[in-house]
């Protein structure tokens, strides 16, 4: 079984939102690191958004989704959201979360982290 696992993805258009989960199985999300990341195709994976719990800053946002993307966390359940809002079709990808016990390491760095879900479809129509 994979350790994280996405859902909430799927077709939706321009100005609309999403909310994707990702759940862990067992109890590896406490305390640890959790990010989003997005690969579109023919692109690198890029970092979306990011949780770190030695904090400040906790959230950290790519400049492109602030004001759009909320990350939030609710850990009783091991589950980590990420609520998209005015939604574009750039935002058309493949979404990833993933999850890292190093907290020395960085959040926005997709290398940095070990475990990661099978990604989720985002597809974003004009």
């Amino acid at each position: 079984q994979a350790p994280l696992v996405e859902s909430g993805g799927g077709l939706v258009q321009a100005g609309g939102s999403l909310r994707l989960s990702c759940t862990a199985s067992g109890r590896i999300l406490s305390n640890n690191r959790m990010g989003w990341f997005r690969q579109a195709p023919g692109k690198e994976r890029e970092f979306v958004a990011g949780f770190r719990p030695e904090g400040p800053p906790n959230f950290v946002y790519a400049e492109f989704v602030k004001g759009r993307f909320t990350i939030s966390t609710d850990n009783a359940k091991d589950t980590v959201f990420l609520q998209m809002n005015s939604l574009q079709p750039e935002d058309t990808a493949v979404y990833y979360c993933a999850t890292d016990a190093r907290h020395w390491l960085t959040v926005v760095n997709p290398h940095d982290y070990d475990y990661w879900g099978q990604g989720t479809q985002v597809t974003v129509s004009s």
